[in-house]
């Protein structure tokens, strides 16, 4: 993976469903210093920022070893705003001071699980005629075998599944809501038809946190991934 690079940590002030949560202590520290110190770590990165509209997030996050040159805005700071709106203001404001990246890895602040290693793995897969690499993990149980309740009865969602076999089903994946390689040029022009390759990620590494029982199950992964 050639040209200069960026891990971008998107940090937003505020969570209704986990008070602080980007902030919040996980295993010993903040959860965002999980994101900031396998960026750092990793040595791949010419710089290494999070964009946030919290001020102590921000101090949060500089502590770590990340920078933050700029506070986010208003218009990216809402509960309507998506992870492009972000990076796409991002890589506005570093063009303002003259710098630009062909390649950059857009970290969420509640990922424990990144790794170094996942990164830089990750951003080689990133060659020419690649847009993207996204981080997938296999459904433990086949959708195609999926149930819905209609009118109190339960049935199948798709019928013509109902008596295949687990083991002939093609495997079907999801986003790991880690981390994603892009290239800023692709954010700045709107361009939609991507070429997104996979790394497949164990479903041992893999935890959604939308709530207070998805923190303690995360912690408890963490745990036993780090005796």
């Amino acid at each position: 993976m050639e040209g200069k690079k960026i891990a971008v940590i998107t940090a937003r002030g505020g969570s209704k469903r986990i008070p602080g949560k980007n902030i919040k202590e996980f295993c010993g520290k903040p959860i965002l210093a999980y994101s900031i110190q396998a960026a750092v770590e990793a040595g791949i990165f010419d710089e290494v920022m999070v964009s946030t509209d919290s001020r102590e997030i921000a101090d949060i996050a500089e502590k770590y070893g990340a920078s933050v040159p700029f506070m986010r805005s208003e218009e990216t700071s809402n509960d309507f705003a998506t992870t492009n709106d972000v990076l796409r203001e991002v890589f506005k404001e570093y063009k303002k001071q003259g710098k630009t990246f062909d390649v950059a890895v857009c970290i969420y602040p509640t990922a424990p699980f990144v790794t170094a290693d996942k990164l830089k793995s990750a951003a080689a897969l990133m060659k020419e005629g690649v847009d993207g690499v996204t981080p997938v993990v296999r459904f433990s149980f086949p959708p195609q075998r999926a149930m819905v309740i209609r009118d109190g009865e339960l049935n199948y969602q798709y019928p013509e599944y109902k008596y295949a076999r687990s083991q002939d089903l093609e495997p079907v994946y999801h986003d790991c809501g880690q981390f994603y390689v892009l290239r800023p040029e692709n954010i700045l022009e709107g361009k939609e038809k991507l070429k997104v390759l996979p790394y497949v990620c164990s479903e041992l590494e893999v935890q959604d946190i939308d709530n207070e029982e998805d923190w303690k199950l995360a912690e408890i992964k963490y745990r036993m991934m780090n005796k």
